[in-house]
């Protein structure tokens, strides 16, 4: 067990013949007595300073702890944003490709009815000049037929018999 500044005052010599000065003894322990109380005094200070600085070191080991672990949060969270986005941007790139196609082939599909219905029209307008031409072609061959001759003969002989009748 270590001595005390009390050890050290209470401490007693036993005399000897021709001993120590005793008032130079008595000086000497007050003096290491003093120096013993300061070396204690500032032990027990450091050991406090020690205390405190291995708490605010634990607190700052949690901190730091902490720390670290929400950064493996963030930067799993970030990875988790990342892959969700990566994800997402290829089903929109999948929706995009598939309304792409979707309207290419309405298009396709509107531009071969309009081409067919082109190609139906131009037979039917075909069909129709042809019906129309032979009409037109009825019409003139009744006009330039000799049956117009006769009707006018037989008009004029039919009136020729009704002023005889």
């Amino acid at each position: 067990m270590p001595l005390t500044p009390l050890d050290i005052h209470n401490k007693e010599f036993s005399r000897g013949f021709r001993g120590y000065d005793e008032d130079e003894v008595n000086e000497f322990l007050d003096q290491v007595i003093k120096d013993y109380e300061l070396v204690i005094r500032e032990k027990k200070e450091l050991e406090e300073r020690i205390e405190e600085l291995q708490e605010k070191l634990g607190h700052f080991a949690n901190i730091e702890d902490t720390l670290n672990k929400s950064i493996l949060i963030a930067q799993e969270a970030a990875e988790d944003v990342k892959r969700n986005a990566q994800k997402e941007s290829k089903l929109i790139i999948r929706e995009a490709e598939k309304n792409a196609d979707r309207i290419i082939n309405e298009a396709l599909v509107k531009s071969r009815k309009v081409a067919f219905d082109i190609e139906e029209l131009k037979k039917q307008s075909k069909v129709f000049r042809t019906r129309f031409r032979m009409l037109l072609e009825a019409q003139l061959d009744m006009l330039t037929n000799d049956d117009w001759d006769k009707l006018l003969e037989l008009e004029e002989d039919a009136l020729k018999k009704e002023e005889t009748v």
